[in-house]
């Protein structure tokens, strides 16, 4: 129960000057990254555990957090993710009869720097003005002008490997046996028939991903994003699915000339920044978003039926207009019209922006792992 008073001083400061002044209700030291903000209600454990993450400051616009507490249930991955977390108030309670620990406790074990007791609404209206920038949190009772060389001094999300600092470094069989195809207690494996084998990118893949495709029937194989296409397609995969991840598409070259071959002999199926790296393997644009697109509220519509579905998104990085002939706009991001779906329009290779694992419509996005299933066994 985080009901003791929390007075230890921080302060957040970015590359451009501003400086917020908080408290402290994580891992005493500093942090450095890039800052984002995410606005998102709810979710914040998923956030702190999202591989995309990493790297990165994030901030919850949501004014109230910690109000339930965390849950091993609802991590992304084995811990949290981020470089720091910025909120305005941290929730006296939690109450949840899932909660295993308070959100302090949680940020203290796990090292995470983070800032309480700040104005999220200013900081967002800045980013949403200015554009992402580097910042850094400091809880060591530095000054204004220290803490601002810090933020200048972080290097650039292009300048980091990112994906190789998430990545598993071994390849293994995601839950063979089924038995973490379960949320809240019901089993979501759906049995009967052979399973297709799915060969697995991991870039920074959410464990949500793996539980809910696994759910359809399929038999993953998860392996390192450097895996070559001719040990990808040695596991006899009846398709390949390219997960989320961090930093910048771009600079993941071998990726996209790995993508182009793959796609060459089985289904391929992309989320996020999967779908950049087969939009850049077929030869289209990527750019960096001026503030990124990360909350569970972003709207998106499917150009083929015209039906428009609310997403979870979380990229700081989008495909260019003006796709290669080879490739058809699948669906836009209505806030922008930024591209958020593709698909080749001879090979079997589709990929979306955002993340269909996630529950913000609830349901309106789940088709899309179907769509990928009946692929395969098409």
């Amino acid at each position: 129960m985080s009901n003791s008073p929390i007075t230890t001083p921080a302060l957040l400061a970015l590359e451009d000057g501003r400086v917020f002044l908080g408290v402290s209700i994580g891992a005493s030291g500093n942090a450095i990254g890039e800052i984002c903000f995410n606005t998102s209600m709810s979710g914040y454990q998923e956030v702190l555990t999202d591989p995309s993450y990493r790297g990165q400051i994030v901030t919850m616009t949501y004014p109230l957090i910690g109000n339930y507490g965390t849950s091993s249930e609802d991590a992304e991955s084995a811990c949290p993710q981020l470089r720091g977390f910025v909120i305005e108030e941290l929730s006296r309670v939690e109450s949840n009869w899932r909660s295993a620990e308070d959100l302090p406790s949680y940020l203290k074990k796990h090292g995470i720097p983070a800032i309480g007791g700040i104005d999220t609404r200013s900081l967002a209206r800045h980013l949403r003005t200015q554009g992402a920038m580097r910042a850094c949190i400091c809880t060591d009772g530095s000054d204004a002008a220290t803490a601002i060389a810090r933020a200048k001094s972080a290097p650039g999300l292009e300048q980091l490997d990112l994906v190789g600092e998430v990545s598993t470094k071994e390849h293994y069989e995601w839950d063979p046996q089924g038995k973490e195809s379960v949320q809240y207690g019901e089993n979501l494996l759906k049995k009967g028939g052979s399973e297709p084998l799915v060969v697995l990118y991991d870039f920074g893949v959410k464990r949500n991903i793996l539980r809910l495709l696994r759910s359809h029937g399929v038999r993953i194989m998860v392996v390192p994003s450097d895996t070559s296409a001719e040990k990808a397609l040695a596991f006899n995969p009846d398709g390949i699915f390219l997960s989320n991840g961090p930093g910048d598409p771009a600079v993941l070259t071998a990726a996209h000339e790995t993508a182009r071959q793959l796609a060459e002999a089985k289904p391929v199926f992309g989320i996020c920044l999967g779908h950049q790296i087969l939009s850049l393997a077929f030869g289209a644009s990527t750019f960096k978003l001026k503030f990124g697109h990360r909350g569970a509220n972003q709207p998106v519509q499917d150009l083929r039926t015209g039906r428009v579905l609310i997403t979870s998104q979380n990229h700081g990085y989008a495909v260019k207009e003006g796709l290669p002939g080879e490739l058809e706009v699948t669906h836009r991001h209505l806030n922008d019209g930024t591209v958020a779906g593709i698909r080749h329009r001879t090979k079997r290779v589709s990929a979306v922006q955002f993340h269909p694992e996630a529950s913000p419509g609830p349901r309106d996005s789940a088709p899309f792992f179907e769509e990928f299933v009946q692929a395969l066994k098409a």
